[in-house]
């Protein structure tokens, strides 16, 4: 593993790494930091899983969160969105491709040999980082903005016993059904709709519920409001009991302007849940 950069940062460290993925045979860079406490034993941590068209390298300049982190004294790993290099597939169209993973393990050419994101994240990337950073890998939550919405939503319903708390900033919460997922699926996984269900948060709280507190905000303004589908994730929801905050703020579109405005209360909710 490779040090690209570190900064004191809020009394820790904000880390950038670069290393070699057995699940995407590619190069794959990420952000963590750790909060000063880390120097004297394992920290919790949280998880962000960024939207599309980004990389580690967006959420860990906009949102705003180390200082927040560094108070509740939890680490922050902000992973990229897709595999990269000269040899990886790509296309025109900035919602497939480089910046666009969508966190699956595609099973469709060109895309099967690199797009294996649902590994990189679930698997490599926390052993990777728990094993060389001074992590408590029993205290995990995980959140994330759009496409990081998604993903967040699905390993948090999938991989139940994993993470403590999960939250989401305007997720697309019914790929299955928008246009901001069944061309993605189509592409990744194959015409085969029902192999698209192990990544739609709405069909998942459906069928399994969720047994960790949910927090959801989505903007009123929200440009990509008919693609994310927050009221129907909310209806199930209710169906299933979850213990779930899916809230609709006022005047808030898609940007990292209202992802930073309320990433202190997204921060405050995991570190409750992360230090219980």
């Amino acid at each position: 593993m490779e040090t690209v950069s570190e900064n004191r940062c809020f009394g820790g460290v904000q880390g950038v790494y670069r290393h070699k993925s057995e699940a995407t045979g590619t190069d794959m860079t990420f952000g963590l930091f750790l909060p000063e406490e880390a120097e004297d034993a394992p920290v919790p941590v949280l998880w962000y899983l960024s939207g599309l068209t980004c990389t580690h390298e967006n959420a860990m300049t906009k949102a705003g969160a180390q200082a927040w982190a560094a108070e509740a004294g939890i680490a922050l790993v902000f992973p990229d969105t897709s595999p990269r290099g000269e040899d990886v597939a790509d296309d025109d169209a900035y919602d497939l491709g480089k910046g666009a993973g969508f966190y699956v393990n595609a099973t469709e050419l060109p895309w099967a040999p690199h797009f294996k994101m649902w590994d990189y994240v679930a698997e490599e990337l926390p052993a990777l980082v728990t094993s060389n950073f001074a992590i408590n890998e029993d205290r995990q939550s995980i959140t994330g903005h759009s496409m990081g919405g998604h993903g967040a939503l699905t390993l948090a319903m999938s991989l139940q016993g994993r993470y403590r708390s999960v939250s989401a900033f305007s997720p697309i919460c019914n790929p299955t059904a928008s246009d901001w997922g069944r061309k993605q699926f189509a592409s990744y996984l194959g015409e085969d709709e029902a192999k698209w269900a192990a990544h739609d948060a709405l069909l998942l709280m459906a069928e399994k519920g969720l047994d960790i507190p949910l927090l959801v905000d989505t903007g009123t303004n929200d440009q990509f409001g008919d693609l994310l589908m927050t009221e129907k994730l909310a209806e199930a929801a209710v169906k299933k009991r979850a213990e779930a905050a899916i809230r609709l703020q006022k005047g808030y579109d898609h940007s990292y302007f209202f992802v930073s405005t309320f990433m202190e209360e997204h921060v405050a909710f995991h570190a409750k849940a992360l230090w219980a």
